[in-house]
């Protein structure tokens, strides 16, 4: 006869409560499948009850309960948020597909706040913006000061891009100049010491760019803005100008890191890319790297980040490049192509 409250046998270790057990476990696997999940957990934590601590049993148990748990805050959390996303949608209206975008990806949004203060800190030279505002009113009786304004940013961002690559690697540069026609341009005071450090510097303008582009395209499609899509399609075209691969350009300078194996791949990508878009500036990269493929200067060491960079900005410029504005918008649309050239 065993003691009141014992719930296993002490000489054979068999289970009291076995039977009963097995009944539960029957009874939890069923509601499980039915979706009553809160049920399920009712009877497993019952079942827990009738074992011993030090059994294997009621570990399993308890991590199986564990795991409900889990599942079960996972699914009010999931809920929280839908109504949180539908009662916001309705309040944000065409803005909210870009501020539950906002909210998901929190990190890059901090990160981008912790550049943004570099960005405004870059604004306090002088000569920065002196050349900005010279450039403004150009770019304002060309093509009108919302198109202007947003343009010039676009290119400022681009030029901080370099500059906080090259705080990065401990090297001392001028701040931004803006030349009206031309874009803007930067002064190293020190040279890179390695042509893997260079390219990273030459790239890290086109992926701010790309970044600024991107931002003026979720702005365009979420507020209908013709100007927005315009000025990204533009700055993206900019950028992909910038990444031909010959003399000072940022690709010219990206191409020092890359072997002929990844050269040739570069030139097939921009060659795809151009069939597939038919934006003109793969045409100019294909020829750049046609050019570079024969010089002597080809990297020996394979740089795989390089490259990958390199291709991941001809593909994601090349899409923002080929997106459609509305005519006329910006004045960019049916422009003579002299005055589209000053672009």
């Amino acid at each position: 006869m065993l003691a009141a409250g014992v719930l296993s046998c002490p000489q054979c270790r068999t289970l009291v409560y076995a039977a009963e057990l097995a009944n539960l476990a029957e009874e939890a696997k069923r509601a499980a499948e039915s979706g009553n999940g809160v049920r399920s957990r009712e009877l497993w934590a019952k079942g827990l009850t009738l074992l011993p601590p030090e059994s294997g049993q009621y570990a399993t148990i308890q991590a199986h309960i564990e795991a409900l748990d889990r599942a079960e805050e996972a699914a009010r959390a999931e809920r929280e948020a839908s109504g949180f996303r539908a009662r916001w949608t309705k309040r944000l209206g065409p803005l909210a597909g870009v501020a539950f975008l906002l909210w998901k990806f929190k990190a890059f949004v901090l990160l981008a706040l912790s550049k943004g203060k570099f960005l405004v800190l870059g604004l306090g030279k002088l000569q920065t913006l002196l050349s900005m505002f010279v450039s403004l009113g150009v770019y304002w009786s060309w093509y009108g000061w919302g198109f202007a304004l947003g343009f010039l940013l676009c290119i400022y961002v681009h030029e901080m891009g370099h500059v906080w690559m090259l705080r990065h690697y401990g090297l001392a540069a001028s701040a931004p100049m803006f030349i009206p026609g031309l874009g803007a341009f930067i002064s190293l005071y020190k040279s890179p010491s390695s042509v893997r450090e260079d390219a990273r510097i030459g790239l890290a303008g086109p992926m701010w760019g790309l970044a600024a582009a991107c931002f003026c395209w979720v702005w365009g499609v979420s507020t209908g803005s013709g100007v927005m899509l315009a000025i990204a399609k533009v700055t993206a075209a900019l950028n992909l100008f910038n990444l031909v691969p010959i003399w000072q350009l940022d690709g010219g300078r990206g191409f020092r890191s890359l072997t002929r194996t990844h050269r040739i791949l570069i030139a097939a990508l921009a060659a795809s890319l151009w069939l597939l878009t038919s934006v003109g500036m793969f045409f100019l990269i294909l020829l750049g790297a046609g050019y570079r493929f024969y010089q002597r200067d080809a990297a020996v060491e394979a740089d795989n980040g390089t490259f990958w960079e390199f291709a991941l900005l001809l593909i994601a410029l090349g899409l923002l490049a080929s997106i459609a504005v509305p005519s006329g918008v910006g004045g960019i649309n049916g422009l003579p192509l002299a005055d589209r050239a000053r672009l």
